[in-house]
């Protein structure tokens, strides 16, 4: 069995910690032996499917720690894990599991009945016993001994995630056993996780950002608390009745957990625990950072970038989070970052281009989508002006992210928008995110907005902002605003209030612009 695999992470575990508090859930604790035995049994049952080495499973379920326990047995198996989110729709659900021909689905009590009603034939797997699944885990328990032998390697594919929008149909990563472990090797490093840390499980376990906890707490043989977040106060009792130490977050939950009564927080003195807190996703404003600051005095925040195609690319030291606060930081360890430009080049300082990560954490590949992948995995030939390549070998991957940065005189890189979302008008390039920024940074009321552009034949494209508010705001305070930290060239000749946004991502709340644009277009708005 290869060292970069996750089963080998929890035998080491079991090795050096077996006593050792491994997972909590509410009133639920398990050491790393109960944990192991566990994982074992529901693995041993697995082995007696008999399906082809690379099967696809699917977990299809709320969070809980029996879904740990089998995203673990998964991983010690000869079979692929399939994420499928609880909040797709029929349809998405429908597609991941014909696209990824999964024959088999791990269920709860809460998502049986929408498994049922889908066109589904394969096995169904449930935690607890129920007259539709074929099995339970409770069965496993009783039924089986946990005698496993796992011959796993490094290069072999362990999950397949999908990025969910809320329309079209969703495209599937491939994470190799390797990629998790550089992951959990990685932020291990630069977050300094120890024995004695706590992680949050409060981010979703099916994306990569909420699989690393898992990952590197096993990793480092240190404890992993599942939180289900649904209100500010009972996440805060989590952070406090756990012992938090090490907090992941996306900015959509920064925003929720300030967003209640600011006298309904807990003292920060509840909240000293927390040594670490580290963001990804989205962007990080002022007022988030402020927030962070007086609630958890203690801890450092990581702002982090990463993207589809590899788990992590960028962070900005915690020291830096005021001296450049919009900056994505410089790479993670054993990662090598490029900036080029149309013409290959690298770029000089303030100019903008497209991301390229080399090194560590760069993923296998989309499934069943060879277009999307030969657009993005590219030969490291995409850096010879920049770099000297080795006597024609040439074979190593590389991601061409589509992300447009730059870096300032220090390397440090900051994001400017998706290669596809850049905006041209009046002879400028302008970056939507860079508009946003400034509004989310300087005009509280607004809780959402989209920047995109619709033809204009006098100056290429014109700016269209889009907001949501409690109410709808005069058109003359927000371009008043807007032009105290904008040029003129960069000032939206629309405005629209929207009081309902189209989301693209449910897990992070982000504004599907596309839909948005289309929409506004149908109805004849622009």
């Amino acid at each position: 069995m290869s060292v970069n695999s996750i089963r080998h992470l929890l035998e080491n575990a079991l090795k050096t910690s077996a006593d050792k508090q491994a997972l909590i859930f509410n009133q639920e604790s398990f050491s790393y032996s109960e944990l192991f035995e566990k994982v074992n049994k529901v693995a041993e049952y697995f082995a007696t499917l008999k399906l082809k080495k690379g099967s696809r499973v699917g977990i299809y379920s709320h969070k809980c720690s029996e879904q740990v326990i089998a995203i673990l047995a998964l991983l010690s198996s000869d079979y692929v894990f399939v994420p499928i989110t609880r909040l797709l729709k029929a349809e998405q659900v429908q597609h991941i599991v014909d696209d990824c021909q999964i024959s088999c689905i791990i269920t709860d009590e809460y998502k049986i009945d929408a498994l049922k009603a889908l066109d589904f034939s394969g096995k169904i797997i449930t935690y607890k016993a129920n007259k539709h699944s074929d099995v339970s885990f409770d069965e496993m328990y009783k039924c089986y001994g946990g005698t496993l032998t796992c011959k796993i390697n490094g290069h072999d594919n362990a999950v397949i995630t999908y990025s969910f929008g809320s329309s079209g149909n969703p495209k599937g990563i491939v994470i190799t056993h390797r990629n998790l472990i550089d992951g959990a090797r990685v932020v291990s490093n630069y977050l300094h996780v120890r024995e004695d840390d706590i992680l949050s499980g409060v981010l979703s376990f099916n994306l990569d950002y909420g699989l690393n906890q898992i990952f590197t707490a096993l990793y480092a043989k240190a404890t992993l608390a599942i939180h289900k977040f649904v209100l500010p106060a009972d996440f805060f009792n989590h952070i406090i009745n756990d012992k938090i130490t090490i907090l992941a977050l996306m900015p959509i939950h920064i925003t929720q957990i300030f967003d209640d009564d600011i006298h309904k927080i807990p003292h920060f003195e509840h909240l000293k625990n927390v040594r670490s807190i580290t963001s990804s996703g989205g962007n990080i404003t002022n007022l988030m950072i402020k927030n962070i600051n007086t609630h958890f005095k203690n801890a450092e925040f990581y702002s982090m970038h990463g993207l589809s195609e590899a788990f992590r690319s960028a962070f900005l030291e915690p020291k830096q989070i005021h001296i450049r606060p919009n900056s994505i930081g410089k790479a993670i360890p054993d990662v090598e970052l490029y900036i080029i430009n149309e013409d290959g080049f690298e770029c000089e300082a303030r100019e903008v281009g497209e991301l390229i990560h080399r090194g560590a954490c760069i993923y296998k590949g989309y499934w069943n989508a060879q277009d999307e992948t030969d657009r993005r995995f590219k030969s490291i030939k995409i850096l010879e002006k920049v770099i000297e390549l080795d006597h024609g070998l040439t074979d190593e991957i590389v991601v061409a992210s589509g992300d447009y940065v730059y870096k300032d005189e220090e390397d440090y890189l900051y994001f400017v928008s998706r290669k596809d979302d850049m905006i041209k008008t009046q002879g400028y390039r302008v970056s939507p995110y860079e508009i946003e920024s400034v509004i989310y940074n300087n005009i509280p009321a607004i809780s959402s907005c989209s920047v995109f552009s619709v033809e204009n034949s006098e100056i290429e494209e014109e700016i269209i902002l889009v907001y949501n508010a409690e109410h709808e705001l005069a058109k003359n305070e927000i371009i008043f605003e807007l032009k105290k930290h904008l040029p003129n060239y960069m000032i939206p000749a629309q405005i629209f209030y929207n009081r309902d946004m189209p989301l693209k991502s449910l897990h992070d709340k982000e504004v599907n612009k596309e839909s948005l644009k289309n929409e506004m277009l149908k109805n004849n708005l622009l």
